[in-house]
Parts: C-alpha cells; structure tokens; sequence
C-alpha cells in the first residue's frame, strides 16, 4: 500500500510564531553539543532569578489538597472575585464576576476569543510590531490579521491614519496592546480615546492586551482602555500572573468584559465565549488560588521597576548600551521588559533579519528575535529581552556591538 506523508493542517499555513521558530532549534542542538546559550529570545522571568512572591507560593500550597478536581469554567469564584475588584481599582466599570473569565495563560485566552469571534475572511487589525500569537490566532481561527503601523518616531503610537485607512466591511476588532511588547511603548489616555473612537466609528470589538500594566518606569501611568470606553464598547481585556507576579510557569490568566450596553449586543458572541470555556472544561485550578494573593497582596513589582530596582537598572543599561552602537538606535521602553532597537540599513544592509539572528546565535551565543517575526515589515529591527542582570545584559551587549561591527548583508 502506497503511503502519504502525514501533512499538518492547512489551517496552520499562514500561522507563525517565531519567538519559539528555527532559529530556537539551532540554539537547542548548540546546548546539546555542551554550549551555553544567553536566551534574550523569551520574557520569562525565572530563569533569570526573578521568583514569585513567596506568599503565592504558600497559598497555592496550602490550597493543593482542594484543588484536585475541576472549577467553574469560568474560573474560581474567589479570584474572579479579586480579579473583579481590581477592575474597580482600575475604574474599568461594570464588571461583575460573571463577566470574568479564567484561563491557562493569556494565551489560551486570545485564541478562544478570537475562536468564539471571527468568521472565514474576517479581519482584525493587529499593531506592528505586535506580539505574534495576536496574529497566528486571528489566522488560525480563519480571519485576516490586518497589521496597523506604530511610529517609531512618536514613541511608538499606533499611527492613527494608518488604522482608518485599513478599516474594511470585513473588520472586526482592534487589538491594543498596552504596555507594549515588544516596543515597551506605553499609550497615554489621549491615545487610548482616539483608537476607542475609531472603533465605536465601525462598531469594533476592542482587545486590549494588558499583561505589563504593572511594569512601568520613569513614572509612567498607565491606564486601562476599559475605563475610557463608554458602555455602548465591548472591551475585552487580557492579563494574567505570568510577568508582574513572575509566575509564568502557572500560565494563570484571565480575560474581562466591559460595555454594559455593548454586551447586550453582544450575548451572542459571548454564549460562544462561555461554551468554548467549558469544552476546556477549566483552567488550572491550583494555580488560580495564586491571583487573589497576588492581586490584594505586596505588590513586590514596585521594588523591580522603581530606582534601585533591577528591571530598570536592566532597562536603563540595554538602552545606553545600545544606543552607543554606531548604526543602532532604541526608543526607550516607558514599560514592559523588552527593547526594540532599529538598525540602520543604510549602515548594516541588511535583508534578512532572521540570517542576522542566526548568525549572532552562531558567533556570540546569544539567542535574540528578528524584529519582522513581530510582523513588522522591514528587516531592520530585533527584539531584546531585558531579564538578565545588569553586567550580563551589558556584557551581552558588548559583544552585539563587536558582532556589529563587523557583519553586513
């Protein structure tokens, strides 16, 4: 009997996230041959030292022995309930604890949503540079990602002509993300009402991607769209436990609705939420008794991002550092925990951004991403992740700066 190979899914042909892509397997098979890797690639706190509060840790602990069977699909009704008043705290109105959702990680979340929304040809515009999974969900789901520039030149804000020129019939929603990964922009209120205008002007359900709201430096504010929406919006809004909380390893996070009004409109769209959360059955029951002591506890984030903490002494240094690059430029991260540098192509010439990575990899050992696995057009960027101690992230980058220096396309 003659054989076929086995295929994937054709579903999975315009689906990519390169953060995890090919550049990753020759860094594996370079630590399988005993060599050690700076991974900058992913912003996962532990590796680098940074631990969950130890009062989460106890309290998931101590609530194993109940946690052994499933919850609500929603979610446990105490941390929807802490999950809730923290949207008080935010004054992102009207959100009862059935208006919550629960999920393993955010991650889970964005493709359930984008599942429950989207029908074939169905477009979202999704910011560039953006977090991937934003677009490999949309297309998974059998919609268009539809990718909105940010200026570089203006911190990073979405530029706002770009949106309504890529309004069609068919759009959908818009994806805010807000800190943003991976330009560690921050929007400010002005900003945020103006992308809520353009969606009310073509009735757009709003995503808002918040996981970083807590890692802010240089005395940035940041607030949440929902509490600038009026009730006639549906926002939908993402965070979880895995970059404030350093607890990515719980993949705890949860997705809120808010638009009194808009959700009216919208039971139907949110009867496909709720039955998409019960075919999952429920998210990770022990890890969810870790949000109602992060959300009301310390909130040891401060002591990180405040000065004498380490995340902006690791900010600060990526950005002086490179900055004294000749060719490299950075616009400073207001928040999150990644830089976004350009390099010049008058300088570097260079044509593929992934060539460029795999041969920083090869030389240096050091694993970052190309700036176009964000979407972003042009291939003179990369993402640098900034959870290394100082004088490594330093370190580090002295050694882009000789790799540079010598490499052109």
């Amino acid at each position: 009997m003659d054989t076929q190979p086995l295929r994937k899914s054709h579903k999975l042909d315009n689906v990519c996230y390169d953060i995890r892509g090919p550049v990753l397997e020759h860094a594996k098979r370079l630590e399988d041959e005993g060599q050690r890797i700076l991974k900058l690639n992913i912003g996962n706190p532990a590796p680098f030292g940074f631990e969950a509060p130890e009062e989460i840790l106890q309290d998931v602990m101590r609530n194993l022995p109940t946690a052994q069977g499933y919850c609500d699909s929603k979610g446990l009704y105490s941390a929807r309930k802490a999950i809730m008043q923290e949207c008080q705290r935010k004054q992102i109105p009207g959100v009862s604890v059935e208006d919550i959702y629960i999920g393993n990680g955010v991650s889970e979340l964005i493709v359930m949503a984008m599942q429950a929304l989207l029908n074939d040809g169905d477009e979202v515009l999704i910011p560039a540079p953006d977090y991937p999974l934003w677009t490999a969900a949309v297309n998974l789901s059998g919609g268009r990602g539809v990718h909105y520039l940010c200026d570089e030149q203006a911190d990073w804000a979405p530029a706002m002509d770009d949106i309504r020129a890529k309004v069609t019939s068919h759009t959908r929603a818009i994806v805010i993300i807000n800190p943003n990964n991976p330009t560690g922009a921050v929007y400010p209120p002005e900003v945020l009402r103006e992308l809520l205008e353009i969606a009310r002007e073509h009735d757009l359900v709003v995503f808002s991607d918040e996981i970083y709201d807590k890692i802010l430096y240089d005395d940035t504010v940041h607030v949440a769209t929902g509490a600038l929406a009026g009730e006639d919006q549906l926002v939908v809004t993402m965070n979880g436990l895995s970059k404030s909380y350093r607890c990515a390893g719980f993949r705890s996070g949860w997705m809120t609705l808010s638009g009194a009004v808009a959700m009216q409109r919208a039971r139907d769209f949110i009867q496909g939420l709720t039955m998409l959360a019960s075919m999952r059955l429920c998210a990770n029951v022990p890890a969810q008794h870790a949000i109602q002591t992060a959300l009301g506890g310390y909130q040891s984030i401060n002591d990180l991002i405040l000065p004498g903490g380490r995340l902006l002494a690791q900010r600060n240094i990526t950005v002086d550092k490179l900055n004294s690059i000749p060719g490299v430029s950075c616009t400073t991260p207001k928040g999150a925990l990644y830089a976004f540098p350009r390099l010049d192509p008058k300088v570097f010439n260079i044509k593929d951004d992934q060539q460029l990575v795999l041969d920083l990899l090869l030389q240096e050992k050091i694993l970052l991403v190309q700036g176009t696995a964000f979407n972003w057009p042009d291939p003179d960027h990369v993402r640098i992740v900034t959870l290394p101690w100082a004088d490594q992230l330093g370190d580090a980058l002295d050694r882009f700066a000789h790799f540079l220096s010598r490499y052109r396309q």
